[in-house]
């Protein structure tokens, strides 16, 4: 099933969402949290406009424990993808519609680095956050039935901020 493309203007309800699931996945899944973030374009409201999914980000103990919390977070809402294409990921979707995607390395892996260095970096350059909203704008009027080719439109982009952002982050 092809899913749609929905992008929203930017809320603070947003923020509300990510503190009040970051403290219940902190309470699932305990000892093994060492960090949790928001991420991705609801964390910057320099971008202006997002899927109303919002990104969390969990750095772990140990990547292989999580896989024993599926059960616990299937009952709360919680479906587990594995690493869903990102080796030493856990991946997991939250509603239908969907209201959250969850990412979680273990600690130190540099996919953390990245998307953190990616959200600082848009912040700190409200020139590139805005274009990256128009672009998510245009793609989701192009591609209103088809969320995949939205996200294959906009690689290229991504791909070059996150260079940017990498590039940034040394200075």
């Amino acid at each position: 099933m092809v899913r749609k493309t929905a992008i929203e203007p930017w809320t603070e309800d947003w923020i509300q969402r990510y503190q009040s699931e970051s403290e219940l996945l902190a309470a699932i899944l305990k000892e093994n949290v060492v960090e949790i973030y928001h991420i991705g374009s609801t964390s910057v409201p320099q971008i202006g406009f997002a899927k109303p999914i919002v990104d969390i980000l969990i750095s772990a103990l140990s990547i292989e424990q999580i896989d024993f919390y599926n059960e616990t977070m299937t009952k709360h809402g919680y479906q587990p993808r594995g690493e869903n294409g990102i080796a030493g990921r856990r991946y997991f979707i939250k509603g239908d519609p969907r209201i959250v995607h969850l990412h979680i390395y273990q600690q130190d892996d540099p996919h953390i680095k990245d998307h953190l260095d990616f959200k600082h970096y848009m912040i700190a350059h409200p020139e590139n956050a805005a274009k990256y909203g128009e672009l998510k704008l245009w793609l989701a009027k192009r591609y209103p039935d088809n969320t995949h080719l939205y996200q294959k439109n906009k690689e290229a982009f991504v791909s070059e901020m996150v260079d940017k952002a990498r590039e940034w982050a040394k200075t």
